[in-house]
C-alpha cells in the first residue's frame, strides 16, 4: 500500500513538472515574428527613401542644364534689325547745276503720341551734300553724295540683336537736344540714332553707314542740326508706300 502510494506522488510530481515547462516554448516563438517587423521598417524603408532623394537630386541639375541651353519655341528672341543686312546703294537724283543753299525735307514725327496733332517735322540740308530719296523699302530718305551707304532715315524704338549693345549720350545739335544712341554688333559699330524734337514734335533718325563712319556722321549732324516743325498745311512731304 505505501509503495502505490509512493508511484502516485511520484506521477503527480511529473505531471507538474511537464506543465511548468511548457511555456518556455511558446515565448520563445512569439519573440521571433516581434523582431522581424522592426527589423524591416529600420532598414528597407528608409533605404529606399534616400536612394529616391539621391536619384531626384542628380536628375535635377540635368534639367535645369537643358532647359537652359535648349530654349523653347516661346522663349524670347531678338532679331537683327532690318540695317544689318547688306543692301544695294540708294539710287540718288542727279544733283542740279545750281542748287539753292538749302532744301528741305518734311515728313511725319516717328513718335506721334508725344507730338502735337498737325504737326511735321522739316530737316534743312545741303543738297551738294545729301540727296532726298527712297530707301529700299520704299520710304524717305536721305543719301550721302559723296559717302556710299551714308543714309539717314526716320526710325523709332525696335529690338536688338542678341550680340548687340547700345551706347547712350545726350547732345545739343544745333537748338535740338538729342539723345544718341551708337549700336554695335559684335564691338563694330553699325548706326547710331538721333531722337530729339521743338516741342511740337518728337521724332528719331537712324544714321546709317558701311564705310567712313565718322564722315557719314558728321555730315548727318550737319543735317540734323536744322531740325524743327512746321504744320501740316506748310509741310510738303513727299509721297511714301
Amino acid at each position: 500500500m505505501r509503495v502505490r502510494i509512493a508511484h502516485l506522488f511520484i506521477f503527480l510530481a511529473l505531471l507538474l513538472t511537464s506543465g511548468c515547462g511548457a511555456p518556455a516554448p511558446t515565448l520563445a516563438v512569439n519573440n521571433t515574428p516581434t523582431q522581424q517587423p522592426s527589423s524591416l521598417s529600420a532598414n528597407t524603408l528608409p533605404t529606399a527613401t534616400a536612394g529616391s532623394i539621391e536619384s531626384a537630386s542628380s536628375q535635377a541639375p540635368s534639367q535645369v542644364e537643358t532647359e537652359t541651353s535648349s530654349p523653347g519655341p516661346f522663349s524670347l528672341q531678338f532679331t537683327p534689325l532690318p540695317s544689318e543686312t547688306a543692301l544695294p546703294p540708294l539710287n540718288l537724283p542727279t544733283e542740279v547745276a545750281n542748287p539753292p543753299v538749302l532744301q528741305i525735307w518734311d515728313g511725319l514725327p516717328t513718335y506721334l503720341s508725344e507730338s502735337k496733332p498737325d504737326f511735321y517735322f522739316r530737316l534743312r540740308f545741303d543738297p551738294t551734300i545729301w540727296a532726298l530719296t527712297t530707301d529700299q523699302y520704299g520710304f524717305p530718305a536721305l543719301g550721302d553724295r559723296l559717302i556710299p551707304g551714308c543714309t539717314i532715315t526716320p526710325t523709332a524704338g525696335r529690338g536688338l540683336a542678341l550680340n548687340g549693345s547700345v551706347e547712350h549720350d545726350v547732345r545739343k545739335i544745333g537748338e535740338i537736344s538729342y539723345q544718341v544712341s551708337t549700336v554695335f554688333v559684335n564691338g563694330v559699330k553699325q548706326f547710331v540714332t538721333y531722337t530729339g524734337g521743338d516741342g511740337n514734335i518728337y521724332t528719331a533718325f537712324q544714321v546709317s553707314f558701311q564705310d567712313q563712319a565718322d564722315q557719314c556722321l558728321t555730315d548727318a549732324e550737319s543735317a540734323l542740326t536744322g531740325l524743327r516743325s512746321v504744320t501740316v498745311s506748310q509741310a510738303t512731304p513727299i509721297a511714301t508706300p
